[in-house]
């Protein structure tokens, strides 16, 4: 494997933190132009003109083996697009190459993870060198069992070019396993079931489903939920019986809302099928005996509109984690299994103004908090009998912490992952009876360069313009000076209410040991600093999450972290729909942006009730339909707000599959921003034509689509090796 030499390494940082921005390499290639078909939009007599509405096609047209005219003309579009990339790149191909090698060298080829005991067997996940997927496997009873292979992802791979497993699920009595598989890349999978004795892949064959289905205690029925096949949304509940064809399952639940999506599970009790509808606002839970998969639904709590919660069950309660009474960040209330409509809950943990409930684990003895306070993940542990209350201590200025599944509920043990900037991710099992603490494993960085001690995270606040506090996390090498030309990529997502977590990356070193600092804004729109801080950030208040990534760039401007000739920017999904909208506000801040999958025609996306995702978001977004929110949501949507100026040097990326970010939006921006912008500063676009959101399935393909955008950004800093 080719690795980088410490002396270039050293050569980079020095450069990296000397020089002044470098123009990327010119070539004679021209840019693709794309044909303007003018369509009118007309809402709530506002008329928006789409020169680039064609580039749409239907998921028969993408798969087509004989496309047709119009067809053709699109793949040829986004196929000229990769080309003009490959050659304005085409100086950093064996830059690319070598980071690849780089980063695949750190990681432990032949890595297994932890096994983790449930129903009397050992389960791991491991990976063979060379070997692009996992192959999970199981023990029975003891570690030193002989190993029982249940699934080689390598070989059943093997013919797709995308290839994703998941939803795996043994059956009661251990016997056989439940599994998706999807090979596009649209998250519609067809559940299958394998005999784990017999090695047999059984013929039933359950299509467009979420991949996952749980299993009633009768070990032959299962509850699955499957998919609109147009707009992928979650809506109806069936039970299978094995052995039956598909046509014959039962239907169980049908979520008839179209803003809700709809999901099924078994407590950790094994006591109830649960099933869960939820929407951006309001939640609603129905069970089931597991042991009677023909009994009817129970309702827990009907839906009451802008009422949140979820169930666990633990003896004869259930308990739930809610937002009742106003409780913003959420508590903990229980209620009789026999008697569950919200006039009967009690709280078990009350709400408090200045901590976010966000989850909670149930053991026999003890009950599990995952709390977040001051922006930071705590473990609070509590004795049902009331004899202990304390929090794990966790000593790093910032650090991200989260338990894990923990499917034994008869145990002392807990596992959770911590992890932060500068500390590889760490599975440990805490005994909560005498507080001992055992690291199973920490994540090794191969290569023998890395030397935690070597790096420095730490927290910063911006004031945002309405004087709310911002934090920042960031990480460089300690040699790195900092200052007005030290180069700094800033990563933010902003949405659906989710934090970034502030972990280790082993690719992020690439960027850290050429002299670059990486930080992440914890911007309104996430739930960083509680509920509120999501509340603030979305529908009406949208604009804050955009603002908010504007004053931490500057911000760190303006205390010399960096400057406008050195600043990056990097966002994916709704995150690049913050991209996009940052570039329009204020594009002289940043010498380059990394959009990826970016959710940028918001308009004409959220208009649209036919694509996934879009009616399930409208307490996200707003409802365009509603003319206030159509007004607000224009105002900042990036595709309609592209103007004539001067945009940074930009690279866009894609998946012709994309379920969630139909490709169309960033190749129409794309598009519109070649004809628009005034600069001669570099815009690319690349579009993964067999993949989907997610990118490449396989653990060292999407190394190269990271190799691919860090070259872009390095290369811009002037920084060739």
């Amino acid at each position: 494997m080719k690795r980088l030499t410490l002396l270039i390494i050293i050569t980079s940082i020095i450069f990296a933190t000397s020089c002044k921005k470098d123009k990327m390499t010119t070539t004679d290639a021209k840019p693709p132009i794309a044909e303007k078909i003018p369509k009118e939009l007309e809402k709530h007599g506002d008329v928006r003109v789409d020169n680039y509405y064609w580039m749409r096609l239907t998921d028969e047209q993408k798969n087509a083996k004989d496309p047709d005219e119009h067809t053709q003309k699109v793949l040829d579009y986004l196929n000229a697009e990769n080309d003009y990339l490959d050659k304005v790149l085409g100086h950093t191909k064996k830059f690319q190459e070598d980071l690849f090698e780089e980063m695949k060298s750190r990681i432990k080829e032949d890595d297994e993870s932890v096994p983790y005991k449930d129903n009397g067997y050992f389960y791991i996940t491991r990976y063979e060198i060379g070997g692009q997927y996992p192959i999970h496997s199981r023990k029975k009873g003891s570690l030193e069992a002989e190993e029982e292979i249940m699934f080689n992802v390598n070989e059943m791979a093997k013919e797709h070019d995308y290839y994703a497993l998941g939803g795996i699920n043994v059956s009661p009595n251990n016997k056989m396993v439940s599994f998706g598989v999807d090979t596009l890349s649209r998250r519609q999978y067809v559940i299958q079931v394998k005999n784990l004795e017999t090695g047999e892949i059984y013929a039933d064959k359950i299509k467009n489903t979420t991949g996952y289905a749980e299993w009633a205690n009768d070990n032959k029925t299962l509850f699955y939920t499957k998919k609109d096949p147009v707009t992928l949304r979650s809506e109806r509940i069936f039970k299978h019986v094995l052995g039956t064809d598909q046509s014959e399952d039962v239907e169980v639940y049908n979520e008839t809302d179209e803003t809700f999506s709809t999901y099924v599970y078994k407590t950790k009790s094994k006591k109830y099928i649960v099933i869960g509808s939820g929407s951006t606002l309001t939640t609603e839970y129905q069970v089931l005996d597991a042991d009677n998969p023909n009994s009817e639904l129970r309702m827990i709590q009907p839906r009451v509109r802008g009422l949140e919660y979820s169930i666990s069950h633990y003896g004869d309660h259930f308990y739930i984690l809610t937002n009742k009474d106003d409780a913003k960040n959420f508590k903990l209330m229980r209620t009789p299994e026999n008697k569950t409509t919200e006039e009967n809950w009690e709280d078990v943990i009350p709400h408090r103004d200045n901590v976010l409930l966000e989850d909670i684990s149930i053991f026999k003895d003890y009950l599990v908090l995952e709390e977040r306070s001051n922006g930071l993940n705590k473990i609070r542990i509590k004795r049902w009998d009331g004899a202990e209350d304390y929090y794990l201590p966790f000593d790093e200025e910032t650090y991200s912490v989260s338990v894990y599944d923990n499917p034994e509920y008869d145990t002392d043990i807990i596992r959770y992952n911590y992890q932060s900037f500068t500390t590889p991710s760490s599975v440990i099992d805490f005994n909560m009876k005498d507080r001992s603490k055992d690291i199973k494993k920490e994540q090794e960085v191969l290569g023998g360069k890395f030397d935690k001690n070597n790096y420095k995270s730490e927290r910063l606040w911006a004031t945002a313009r309405d004087g709310k506090q911002v934090a920042i996390s960031l990480v460089y090498r300690k040699d790195t000076k900092l200052n007005e030309n030290t180069p700094l990529l800033l990563y933010a997502y902003g949405s659906y209410g989710f934090t970034i977590p502030d972990r280790f990356s082993t690719t992020r070193l690439s960027l850290l040991d050429r002299g670059f600092v990486y930080a992440t804004a914890h911007i309104r729109g996430s739930q960083y600093l509680g509920r509120e801080w999501y509340e603030d950030g979305k529908m009406f208040n949208k604009k804050n999450t955009f603002t908010d990534f504007v004053d931490c760039a500057k911000f760190l401007i303006d205390k010399k972290y960096t400057s406008t000739d050195h600043l990056y920017a990097m966002g994916g999904s709704a995150g690049g729909l913050l991209m996009g909208a940052i570039v329009n506000m204020n594009p002289e801040l940043f010498n380059g942006i990394v959009a990826a999958v970016p959710f940028v025609d918001v308009m004409t996306t959220m208009l649209d009730e036919s694509i996934p995702l879009t009616t399930s978001e409208y307490d996200e977004w707003g409802n365009p339909n509603e003319k206030d929110s159509y007004d607000y949501m224009l105002s900042y949507s990036p595709y309609d707000n592209v103007e004539k100026k001067a945009y940074p040097n930009m690279l866009v990326t894609t998946g012709l599959h994309d379920s969630q970010v139909q490709y169309y939006e960033p190749a129409k921006w794309v598009a519109k921003l070649r004809e628009y912008k005034t600069d001669d500063n570099v815009l690319l676009m690349h579009t993964n034509m067999e993949a989907g959101h997610g990118g490449a399935s396989g653990r060292f393909d999407s190394l190269k689509e990271v190799a691919m955008e860090y070259a872009f950004i390095l290369d811009l800093e002037g920084i060739k090796n």
